[in-house]
């Protein structure tokens, strides 16, 4: 059994599970409760039949073959959207002064990976002011996930009224539309990308640019 304490760094609502979803760069931080025995602990990516495979030992007990069936893989996975943030962690509500769109999309054939129909570094950046409460609405118009990473910022996921989790890393799902919202309190120029590095080295990033 895992438990989800962590996102990104940020403190979550614990939440109990038997598998997490995890994205490049995401990270979670789990407490695991073993019984006596012999257990494993698998990763399998996604989409794929590769996975990894690593043996708990807390007692006797025979090890179970590296391509033994994982009952909990067939199971739904936790994602990052079912988790809500601690109270030390939330954002307090309100309304978004700006919405910025952030449209994902791609050619596998020409292998171009865009944000709003260009490619880096032929972007359009996200214009920002300070002390604004700006809603990023990520739509993902591909058939493949993507690891959004928004730099210098943490966002939380959804409404904040709602108390989603807070994190600067979210898996955006094929034909996935998601918000998240964040407040401009740290002026720069932040590049906004996707972590799939072959996907960002292809054009899918932007740079959110602080303007007064």
């Amino acid at each position: 059994m895992l438990t989800v304490t962590h996102t990104d760094g940020q403190p979550v609502t614990p939440r109990r599970t038997q598998s997490v979803l995890v994205g490049m760069a995401e990270r979670y931080d789990c407490v695991v409760t073993l019984g006596d025995g012999a257990f494993p602990l698998v990763a399998s990516a996604e989409g794929k039949d590769d996975r990894a495979f690593a043996l708990v030992r807390t007692g006797s007990g025979r090890a179970p073959s590296s391509t033994a069936n994982v009952r909990e893989l067939d199971q739904r996975p936790l994602l990052a959207t079912d988790l809500q943030a601690a109270e030390s962690a939330r954002l307090s509500p309100r309304r978004p002064d700006r919405t910025l769109s952030m449209k994902l999309g791609g050619n596998m054939q020409r292998y171009v990976w865009t944000i709003n129909d260009r490619r880096y570094p032929d972007h359009e950046p996200l214009v920002v002011s300070p002390n604004q409460r700006v809603r990023l609405l990520f739509e993902n118009a591909t058939m493949m996930p993507h690891p959004m990473h928004l730099h210098g910022h943490f966002f939380t996921l959804g409404d904040p009224a709602r108390n989603g989790a807070r994190k600067d890393t979210v898996l955006v799902l094929p034909h996935q539309r998601l918000a998240v919202d964040f407040d401009t309190d740290n002026p720069g120029q932040w590049l906004t990308h996707c972590h799939n590095e072959y996907h960002q080295a292809a054009g899918m990033a932007s740079v959110l640019s602080y303007r007064r």
